[in-house]
């Protein structure tokens, strides 16, 4: 049993028709089980109408028609056209904006393997190897040149190593004060009468001031001796200990011993093509730019530096593998399969049409005054079905053979890196052309949703309309057959009257 409630003039939004009551999705539902249910936003979309009309049990009772039926069947063709318009609309706009979306993301990744070819580092990675790696290994960094070097090492760096006279176990070695310098920096020791090589030992290595020596307490057969070795090779690093003019014969003794190294400091000492060079550390960097060399042992060996192929062949096949991927989103976003008759998303935009035309000019051009000047002389050719392929013996031929051109084909000022990348920036950048269409896109998305809520709110006041002239028809009609019930009873009653009076 449906009923209307009545408290005034205000629509209060609920309405249920006796087939059923169906509630409103955003922006707004005609269902075709004859319920008409609306909503704005996030409203539930029923509908009730108030009034100051009596109050029937049931619509319709009083013309004996489903007015709930006929309500929503008019309710629903009225507003069938403009939904229908504005749902297709929303999908072509929807489509149209994941079709860019797909587009952006695939520029945006051919716009990283741009960045790579047009960055400096990827043409300065170098390879570097010893003929004789008995001699040591070699790095190099990118400030490196290419070059082949004859390495002649001469001796190693050491380090200063001095060493005590033997003392029993836990004998007490003098008092006063012992003082280790390196170059200018000095550490005070300050030893007391009952101090063992030990305590002393402890002392060194636990000082705040220590200027890089090491002490040991070696036990050997003759007892032990103190082992101070300094923390650095090279002759820079060499150290002297003295002790004070007040310290004991004993602490004196030992300051002697000690300042007289039994291994020395030296620098190391080698040639690069003939060329002396010295160095405190057994690692070399200084000789040559951006090289290091570890030196191990003494000899000859060859030095070779040469460009490292790896990276600029990898951001050549990433770049390729990005430009596939692209030419795929595009083919799929511009296509027509007759079969199906299904379109892509973007078949005929004018915006897609326009990158496309723009990649393939700059692609398909050259670079004025590089001695490779194209892609297809590099190796990488186009294939009839628009991706491109890289043949690789051709591409490392001219990476070996001329790697100054290489890199000025795609990071010099008319580079491809340079020109194409400035060219997708301006596609997918923030302020791009497929930016500034997304939003425009949802800014009409916005206005349809706008449309659907307004059409929404039309329909719900054409249902209470409706409801309203239904209602008053109802009450016409149920009055109508109230008088018709007692002018039948009046009529019956007086021939009844009639006919007894004349019997």
């Amino acid at each position: 049993m449906t009923s209307i409630s009545s408290v005034g003039s205000t629509t209060a939004g609920t309405y249920t028709g006796s087939t059923g009551a169906s509630s409103g999705t955003s922006g707004g539902s005609y269902a075709s089980s004859g319920n008409y249910a609306g909503s704005s936003g996030s409203s539930s979309g029923s509908y009730s109408s108030a009034g100051s009309t009596a109050i029937l049990s049931s619509l319709g009772v009083g013309s004996g028609l489903d007015v709930n039926s006929i309500i929503n069947a008019l309710v629903n063709a009225k507003a069938a056209g403009p939904k229908q318009q504005i749902s297709n609309q929303t999908t072509q706009l929807q489509s149209q904006e994941a079709g860019l979306t797909a587009l952006s993301s695939a520029l945006s990744s051919m716009q990283d393997a741009l960045t790579t070819l047009g960055s400096v580092t990827t043409y300065t990675t170098y390879d570097s190897t010893l003929s004789n790696t008995a001699v040591g290994n070699v790095t190099t960094q990118s400030s490196a040149q290419p070059g082949t070097y004859s390495v002649v090492v001469n001796s190693l760096a050491t380090a200063q190593k001095s060493v005590s006279s033997a003392y029993a176990s836990g004998a007490a070695v003098g008092a006063g004060t012992l003082t280790v310098t390196v170059g200018g920096n000095a550490m005070n020791i300050a030893v007391g009468a009952g101090d063992s090589l030990g305590t002393l030992a402890s002392a060194i290595n636990g000082s705040s001031s220590n200027p890089g020596v090491q002490a040991t307490v070696v036990s050997g057969t003759n007892g032990q001796q103190l082992l101070l070795t300094s923390t650095s090779t090279g002759v820079a690093n060499a150290f002297t200990v003295t002790a004070s003019s007040d310290s004991s014969s004993g602490l004196s003794s030992l300051a002697s011993a000690l300042n007289t190294p039994s291994s020395a400091a030296s620098d190391a000492s080698l040639s690069i093509d003939g060329i002396a060079v010295t160095s405190a550390s057994n690692t070399v960097s200084s000789a040559l730019p951006g090289v290091t060399l570890s030196l191990a042992a003494t000899g000859s060996t060859t030095l070779t530096v040469a460009q490292d192929p790896t990276a600029i062949t990898t951001a050549v096949n990433n770049f390729v593998s990005a430009y596939n991927s692209y030419a795929s989103t595009v083919s799929s976003l511009n296509s027509y399969d007759p079969t199906t008759q299904q379109a892509g998303v973007l078949l005929g935009d004018s915006t897609l049409m326009s990158i496309q035309r723009q990649v393939n000019s700059i692609l398909s051009g050259g670079v004025a005054g590089n001695s490779i000047g194209s892609l297809a002389a590099l190796g990488v050719t186009r294939n009839a079905d628009g991706t491109l392929s890289v043949d690789s013996n051709q591409l490392s031929s001219q990476i070996q053979s001329n790697p100054s051109a290489v890199q000025n084909l795609f990071a010099g000022t008319n580079g491809y890196a340079t020109t194409l990348g400035n060219a997708l920036t301006s596609f997918s950048g923030s302020g791009g052309i497929i930016a500034t269409r997304v939003s425009s896109i949802q800014s009409q998305l916005t206005n349809l949703s706008q449309e659907q809520t307004a059409l929404t709110a039309r329909m719900t006041a054409y249902a209470t309309q409706l409801r309203q002239q239904y209602t008053a028809l109802d009450t016409l009609m149920s009055t109508l057959k109230n008088t018709s019930s007692s002018i039948t009873t009046s009529l019956n009653a007086l021939l009844n009257n009639n006919s007894s009076t004349n019997g």
